[in-house]
């Protein structure tokens, strides 16, 4: 009976437990209008109701058809248009408002015609089988920039909460995402903008198949839009940020026949849209990714099974999940929480961190998921408050493993020891074993004991301690039955070959570097095996180790690389007070940021002392802080690999002269951001916090630490750790995790430079937490792989970078003019040069990569992007296909790199800079105009600011006989011309479309803020004259869409012109160029100018 119960229960999980694909089916060409029959031909199978919907009138008919069912209502046309205009399609409404609507505020008040209040549900999130699902194809917006045409669109209860867009098979499944990106920019927001409910996106070739969710789809609008010039609205969550479906085994499931069977049946795609999407405060909607949903359920099951079998207080009440650090195991642990509070016969659930600071990051974390949805504590006695209220309305109920353990021995009452306890243990690995095991198990009678991990314990890598039976994670946490029919496996397993295989985290690509040299008779092995402390500790050895880092910093952490990067602006206020708003905006970072590890405190100082030291000479200078606390074995990590934990209060155990260090150390960081630290306790403890943000922030370039920020800490800015510590194991895997999340697409590796042989330590920590075959798959290949090509895992021949230069220069040689060329020859140069920004990203990391194999210029590069950035707008925005849009069959297998054309774009410091160079020589050398030039039209952001420059340089020319001596005049000069100009052009918009001017400038200086044209809600109807909404007929309605979208494209284009010439509107003067971009080794040819001159 007992397993009759869990097999009934398992036939109705989200995620399968195992799926067989089916077998190919030998065929012809199928086009794409035969994929979208196959596929909609499957969905109807499935018990969706097929649809012909050719009009905006047609949809809302049967959206209002769909809302009375579902309600169980007959609405009158007074109170259809109440719920239509107030709730539903308000043009006050923003696509966050709208994704708010269905995640969080989905019954809505409407009132009768009698006076009687009635609730109206969109989505019934308590029973889905209530939810009636539909499918309509090839429907075509109205009143859209063009009439686009969409492939499949799901609607839930009316709503289009699905929306599906195809390419026949061969086509890259990119091109996909990026027809749904030029839907948004063109007609998603038409008429009453129902297509702005889209949850999530779904995008095939029939090959392959991702779903994301209209958070990613926004912000990759606003990152890569090439009409309006947008700069973005949050960090680049592009297409790095689509994800595979797959079963509960990690098996991807890709052909769309397949996909359909397992993502779109109507059981899991309801549950994912009810239940298993998380709308943050910040406004991001994150759909969970499978492993994530499988977790998640095998969790609430066993709560299920031990309730229905009394199993509360045993081991069978629980299990570990395995989730490889980086995976997501925050979100899954929130939702687990989240559902398991749900539940009718659990009293409380208790989410346990093992440190202080791991307390106030989750904190802030589940209050990003949902504000105010747990309780944190700041002592042990608060917690015995929490876990005594059967009256507070939180259940959750974050605390570290250090103020349970001090309640308990206390041996004070707690009410709720003898209730229906869930207790999740974060990274349960380490402290939950032993004594405080024993008291936590002792103190609650009826409790459910779960782990999450990335780095279990197991035989093979055994702890040690007095507790026999609690030396690995499934004897304390309870495992499931292994092939031998021990108790062993976790819940839930998702590896980090499971993660890298999905792209859901970066390769590591690890370097092994040796600065300390013996005499020529002492082989390699015997310098590497030194470990004496005399030796690790010669000044002369970490000399070495920071002229190499210094040496190497720009190119491992991508110095001349820029993208724009969402940042909170309040951190020192924020660090203060965990109950303080973060602020944040949108700035342009250059590169990314790194930790230094060390073995000890006193090698931490060295190397401090150190970089201060070589940094004297250097212009411009890193900004390197460290941090470290007490441990009582801080060099003597155990067998396993746990680094000792570094308590961020714990300053009071180190020695004098250590203190005296970290205080100095602190004062300086006091004076780079204005903030008033030091090792006193709590001041200690708001350092912590402030450096943890400021790394996040890009902020600080490098920080030195032992044990801290090595577990835990997630900054996706992040992305190199130099290594001067004995890692193995847990510790290992861990540490290299902290550089290896997903951004963009210019970070594309975790860099891990190790100054110790740690190859064995490597290729074993890899092996353990992965598979035996871990390091093929988790490590980037060799530099000459990539450089000359390889043959893959599939017998399949990889093109080198090289190949790569010698396909580009032979077949498109410089001079070039592509407008002669014929659309295949335009396709193959775009395909071409795309393979060359990628291949040439990847290799900047490599040490080899040096100038002279970089076989191409600089300055030829210059040509070949401004083509490039010429084709894709000719390609992407010619008139024709699809009703005036894009020509799809052109684009169809076109994939533009256009974030990695981004990144290596010129910025205004840089030109002008060129200008005072000029101005400088009389205006007499005309090689910098045509630098300039170059550099403006090999700039996404910079050509639709080419006229102001170049009339600038016009009005900077000096005149016989003037020379301006200082710099600062360009600049103010510069300031003072762009104020002029764009108060200009903006007195002209508001006079020529008779717009309110004060509402007008409200909304320019909130775009400029933002850094995009917000294109829906409220705002925009302000800036519009007195024109009819909804009434006015349909020509009133007509004019009042062309008029608004006339006005936002007249804004936009305004916005693109001026967007950070004053730093995003504001009257601060623009941040300085990068100290690794100057002059002296510009990435212009002198020479090539002057002949081109």
């Amino acid at each position: 009976m007992e397993d009759h119960k869990i097999i009934v229960e398992q036939e109705h999980t989200t995620v399968m437990a195992h799926y067989e694909a089916l077998p190919r089916e030998e065929r012809g060409y199928q086009s794409e209008a035969e994929l979208e029959a196959e596929f909609i031909r499957q969905l109807v199978g499935q018990g969706y109701e097929r649809v012909n919907i050719t009009s905006e009138a047609q949809l809302l008919v049967n959206l209002r058809q769909q809302m009375e069912r579902l309600n169980g209502v007959t609405l009158s046309d007074k109170e259809w248009k109440q719920l239509l205009e107030g709730h539903i399609a308000s043009p006050q409404m923003t696509i966050e408002d709208k994704t708010e609507r269905i995640q969080r505020s989905e019954i809505v008040n409407i009132t009768r015609d009698n006076g009687d209040s009635q609730n109206i549900k969109l989505i019934d999130k308590r029973d889905i089988y209530n939810n009636h699902l539909q499918v309509l194809n090839q429907y075509v917006p109205e009143g859209g920039k063009y009439a686009n045409r969409y492939d499949v669109t799901i609607l839930v209860n009316g709503l289009p909460l699905v929306h599906v867009e195809l390419k026949r098979r061969g086509v890259d499944i990119k091109e996909a995402f990026n027809q749904i990106n030029r839907y948004e920019r063109d007609s998603f927001w038409a008429g009453c903008g129902l297509y702005d409910y889209v949850q999530v996106f779904v995008i095939s070739n029939g090959t392959q198949t991702k779903s994301y969710s209209n958070t990613t789809r926004f912000a990759h609008v606003a990152t890569v839009s090439n009409s309006q010039k947008q700069r973005v609205k949050t960090q680049s969550q592009s297409f790095e940020f689509t994800s595979y479906w797959s079963d509960a085994e990690n098996n991807q499931i890709l052909d769309l026949r397949d996909f359909t069977r397992t993502f779109m049946t109507k059981m899991t795609l309801l549950n994912v849209l009810t239940k298993y999407c998380v709308f943050t405060v910040d406004k991001n909607l994150m759909v969970m990714r499978p492993y994530q949903i499988a977790a998640t359920e095998r969790i609430l099951l066993r709560i299920k099974q031990a309730t229905m079998n009394k199993w509360q207080g045993t081991i069978k009440a629980g299990g570990y999940i395995w989730h490889t650090t980086g995976s997501g195991k925050t979100l899954t642990s929130f939702k687990t929480a989240q559902l398991a509070s749900q539940l009718p016969y659990v009293d409380k659930v208790l989410f346990v961190v093992d440190r202080k600071d791991l307390d106030y990051q989750t904190m802030k974390e589940y209050d990003n998921f949902e504000k105010g949805c747990a309780n944190s504590n700041t002592s042990s006695n608060i917690l015995q408050k929490q876990l005594n209220d059967p009256h507070d309305g939180k259940k959750i109920i974050i605390t570290t493993i250090q103020k349970l353990t001090s309640l308990l021995k206390k041996k004070k009452d707690i009410d709720c020891a003898d209730k229906n306890v869930v207790m999740i243990f974060d990274e349960c690995h380490r402290s939950q074993f032993g004594d405080m095991h024993v008291m936590v198990t002792k103190a609650f009678k009826k409790y459910y004991l779960f782990g999450f991990t990335g780095t279990p314990i197991s035989t093979a890598n055994i702890a040690t301690g007095k507790y026999a039976n609690l030396r690995t994670t499934a004897q304390a946490f309870g495992g499931e039955l292994d092939e031998k029919g021990n108790a062993t496996k976790p819940l839930h397993t998702y590896t980090i070959i499971d993660a890298i295989r999905d792209k859901n985290v970066l390769k590591f690509k690890v370097d092994y570097i040796q600065t300390m040299k013996m005499k020529d008779d002492v082989g390699d092995k015997k310098v590497w095996g030194i470990e004496t402390k005399e030796a690790l500790m010669d000044e002369k050895r970490i000399a070495n180790n920071v002229r190499y880092i210094l040496e190497h910093y720009a190119q491992k952490t991508k110095q001349k690389q820029r993208y724009t990067y969402s940042v909170i602006t309040n951190v020192a206020a924020v660090a203060k007070s965990n109950k303080t708003e973060a602020e944040k905006r949108k700035d342009l970072l250059g590169g990314f940021n790194s930790i230094l590890c060390v073995e000890s405190i006193p090698m931490a100082i060295a190397y401090y002392k150190e970089f201060q030291k070589q940094q004297e000479e250097r212009a411009e200078k890193l900004r390197i802080a460290t941090i470290f606390t007490f441990s009582a074995n801080e060099a003597e990590d155990d067998a396993m690999g746990l680094m000792d934990d570094e308590d961020p209060a714990a300053t009071e155990g180190l020695d004098a002269t250590s203190r005296d260090f970290l205080e100095r150390a602190i004062a300086e960081y006091n004076g780079w951001f204005g903030t008033k630290y030091s090792t006193d306790s709590e001041k200690f403890q708001n350092y912590y916090k402030d450096l943890s943000l400021r790394m996040k922030n890009r902020e600080v370039d490098m920080l030195i630490v032992v044990s801290m920020f090595l577990t835990g800490f997630d900054a996706k800015t992040l992305n190199t750790l130099w290594v001067d510590k004995n890692l193995r194991m847990h510790g290992l895997l861990q540490a290299y995790s902290r550089t290896n999340r997903i951004l963009n697409s210019i970070k594309d590796c975790g860099n891990i430079v190790c100054f110790r042989n740690l190859e064995k330590e490597t290729n074993d920590s890899l092996a353990l937490f992965g598979d035996t075959g871990a390091k093929g798959i988790a490590i980037m290949r060799p530099f000459k792989d990539y450089y000359e090509g390889f043959v893959d895992e599939k017998g399949k021949w990889q093109m080198g970078y090289i190949e790569i230069v010698d396909d580009l220069q032979e077949q498109f040689a410089l001079p070039l003019n592509p407008m002669n060329c014929t659309i295949e020859e335009k396709k193959l140069f775009v395909k071409l040069f795309g393979a060359f920004l990628k291949m040439q990203n990847l290799l900047s990391v490599f040490d080899e990569f040096t100038e002279e194999k970089r076989g191409i210029s600089d300055f030829d590069k210059q040509d070949y992007l401004s083509w490039y950035i010429d084709l894709r707008s000719e390609l992407t925005n010619t008139g024709g296909g699809n009703g005036g849009g894009p020509k799809d069959d052109i684009v169809d297998d076109l994939v533009f790199e256009t974030e990695l054309v981004k990144q290596i774009q010129i910025d205004i410091p840089y030109i002008l800079q060129l200008i005072r160079e000029y101005q400088g020589k009389n205006g007499e050398d005309k090689t910098i105009i045509v630098k300039i030039q170059k550099a403006v039209d090999s700039s996404p952001d910079l050509r639709d600011k080419k006229e102001l420059i170049m009339k600038f340089i016009e009005r900077m020319t000096p005149t016989p006989g003037q020379i301006l001596d200082e710099q600062e005049d360009v600049y103010d000069e510069w300031y003072q011309y762009v104020r002029e100009e764009k108060e200009k052009e903006l007195n002209a918009i508001i006079e020529e479309e008779n717009l309110k001017p004060e509402e007008t400038r409200k909304f320019v200086k909130q775009a400029f803020a933002d850094g995009y044209v917000t294109t829906t809600g409220v705002a925009i109807t302000k800036v519009l004259p007195p024109m009819p909404l909804f009434g006015g007929g349909a020509k009133g309605g007509s004019a009042r869409e062309g008029k608004k979208r006339r006005v936002l494209e007249r804004l936009t284009a305004f916005l693109g012109r001026y967007g950070g010439l004053l730093w995003d509107g504001h009257e601060e003067q623009v941040p300085a160029a990068s100290p690794y971009l100057s002059l002296e080794e510009d990435v212009y040819s002198s020479k090539a100018a002057e002949d081109e001159a």
